[in-house]
C-alpha cells in the first residue's frame, strides 16, 4: 500500500490569526490582577508562545512573581480565552480552499500546535475545519512538544505516514526548528507571531498566505 503524504500544520498564526482573541484574554487577566494592559503590536511576537510567554514580555515584575500568583493568573487566563476564542479569531487567507485541495489528493493532515490540546480542537471545530484534520496534538498530548521532533516524529507515524513524505507548515522559529531538527522541509509564514525576520528562520519555501500553495506542495507528491 502506498504511502500518503502527510502535510503538518501549526495553529496560532497559521491557520487561524488568533492573536486579536488572545490578546483580550491576556488584557482581561492583566485587568484584574491590576497590571497595565497591552497592545496587540506589543505583544503579537508572544501570543504563540503561551500564555505565562505572554504575561512575562507583558510585565517587567513577572519573573518575580510567587508561584502561586502566576498560576492563578493563567488559570484565569485559560478560562476567560476558553469562553472567548472565537470572538476576533478567523482563518487565514486561502486556508479552507487548500484544505479542500489536500483533501482531493487524499493527504493527510494533523496539527501540531503548542497550544493546549482541548482549546485547539474547541477552536478548530468553532471555527469549522477540525473534519479535515486526522490527528490533533497539542503541548500536553505527548511528553515532549515543539521544538522536540519528536512531536511531528510521532504524529507522523501515528498516521502511518513516512517523513520523506511529509512537509510542515507554520509561522514560527519553533515550527521551523521544530521541522529542521526532524529533517522534514518547511513552508514559512512570512508575517507570523515571531520576533525573527524570515530571512532568519530555516525554511524551504516562504508565503503570505494559503493562496497558490497547492503549486509548492505538489512538488512533493
Amino acid at each position: 500500500m502506498k504511502q500518503k503524504f502527510t502535510v503538518l500544520f501549526d495553529l496560532d498564526g497559521t491557520l487561524v490569526d488568533t492573536a486579536p482573541d488572545l490578546i483580550h484574554a491576556h488584557n482581561h487577566v492583566m485587568k484584574k490582577f491590576g497590571y497595565p494592559t497591552k497592545t496587540l503590536g506589543e505583544l503579537k511576537n508572544a501570543v504563540g508562545k503561551g500564555a505565562k510567554a505572554m504575561m512575562a514580555k507583558a510585565n517587567g515584575q513577572w519573573k518575580w512573581f510567587d508561584e502561586k500568583i502566576k498560576n492563578e493568573m493563567t488559570d484565569e487566563f485559560l478560562s476567560y480565552y476558553g469562553k472567548n476564542i472565537l470572538i476576533e479569531s478567523k482563518l487565514v487567507n486561502g486556508v479552507e480552499d487548500f484544505l479542500n485541495w489536500c483533501k482531493k489528493q487524499n493527504i493527510s493532515m494533523a496539527v501540531c500546535t503548542n497550544k493546549t490540546e482541548h482549546l485547539a480542537v474547541d477552536l478548530l471545530k468553532k471555527i469549522g475545519i477540525y473534519d479535515y484534520f486526522e490527528y490533533v496534538a497539542g503541548w500536553n498530548t505527548f511528553e515532549y512538544c515543539k521544538p522536540d521532533p519528536r512531536t511531528l516524529n510521532t504524529i507522523i507515524e501515528i498516521l502511518d505516514g513516512d517523513k520523506n513524505k511529509s512537509i510542515m507548515i507554520g509561522d514560527s522559529e519553533t515550527d521551523a526548528n521544530t521541522a529542521k531538527a526532524a529533517e522534514i522541509p518547511m513552508i514559512l509564514l512570512k508575517y507570523g507571531y515571531t520576533e525573527k525576520r524570515s530571512n532568519e528562520i530555516y525554511h524551504n519555501h516562504l508565503i503570505k498566505d494559503f493562496l497558490g500553495i497547492e503549486k509548492i506542495v505538489s512538488k512533493y507528491l
